[in-house]
């Protein structure tokens, strides 16, 4: 799994949702955390929700609490927001959003749900297992293709509007061990820097 701090996000927010990320985003890579997603909701009132991770994919209720005395101050000074709002900071979950490119290699062999912005094969609804991606794009093999469908697409992600892994048991198994192999290679480097 390759660390890849400083790689763009593919899929970013517009209108209130983009300030907040513009303003956000550098805090978070100043203190070692990648942006996935930002979202205002009407839930609970209004809701900011912030979704980010570690570099190397993990993240902890310690690092939400620190994600979250780090950004509200900035907030506070930006003021973006013109309400109250609740601050929300949570990990991807496993069946997270994928926003960089790195995603689709990290998760190759895995279900994922995606939308194009532009008609690709005669579609924009994708769904099934990734099962190549490179510089340009991925290659998703169709689980439920219609009939005279072609059994794979290649989309661009040029084409990309959202994309999402799709919770199975090979999913929760395969995110766990990447947790477990994270978190045993941050010991190692505590270990080594003592």
């Amino acid at each position: 799994m390759s660390e890849q701090t400083n790689e763009p996000r593919l899929i970013v927010e517009t209108g209130l949702d983009r300030r907040v990320a513009d303003i956000i985003e550098p805090v978070l890579e100043q203190i070692g955390f990648r942006l996935v997603r930002v979202r205002m909701t009407a839930q609970n009132g209004l809701t900011l929700q912030i979704m980010c991770e570690r570099t190397d994919g993990t993240m902890t209720v310690e690092d939400c609490e620190t994600v979250s005395m780090a950004v509200s101050p900035v907030l506070d000074v930006e003021d973006p927001i013109d309400k109250a709002y609740h601050l929300e900071v949570s990990s991807p979950g496993i069946d997270r959003p994928m926003v960089r490119k790195g995603d689709f290699s990290r998760w190759l062999g895995h279900l994922a749900k995606c939308e194009t912005s532009i008609l690709v094969d005669g579609r924009k609804r994708f769904r099934g297992k990734i099962v190549a991606a490179d510089e340009n794009g991925f290659t998703i093999e169709r689980d439920q293709p219609a009939y005279g469908e072609a059994p794979t697409a290649v989309i661009p992600f040029t084409a990309l509007a959202e994309a999402k892994l799709i919770l199975t048991d090979d999913l929760i198994r395969d995110a766990l061990r990447a947790d477990k192999l994270a978190k045993a290679a941050n010991q190692n480097d505590e270990i080594d820097e003592e």
